[in-house]
């Protein structure tokens, strides 16, 4: 597994800045969606062992696809409604970077 400072790097290309990013992209997985995606999806990185929707960690899933799921919905997964655009956003770079989606 990559380190955190790793991760914040390819997060946003800045260490400092791309820190605050993972940090801020974990508690949005943890703590602000409504419900978390935590309760239903694993994801070592962020200490989740949700086992009602698939292991991110083994989907891979790139930032597209979490932001297109996060937005509409898919399957028993709701719309969530209470996030921004900016916060999708974010949660997508997150999970797609610290599941090293595509690789």
């Amino acid at each position: 597994m990559a380190t955190s400072a790793a991760i914040a790097a390819a997060l946003v290309g800045s260490p400092a800045f791309a820190q605050d990013k993972l940090e801020a992209g974990r508690t949005l997985f943890n703590k602000t969606a409504v419900p978390a995606c935590a309760v239903c999806h694993a994801l070592k990185n962020a200490g989740a062992e949700g086992a009602i929707g698939p292991s991110l960690d083994e989907l891979k899933p790139d930032a597209t696809r979490v932001e297109k799921a996060v937005r509409n919905g898919i399957g028993q997964m709701p719309a969530f409604k209470n996030l921004t655009d900016e916060q999708i956003k974010l949660l997508g770079q997150y999970v797609a970077t610290v599941t090293a989606a595509g690789k």
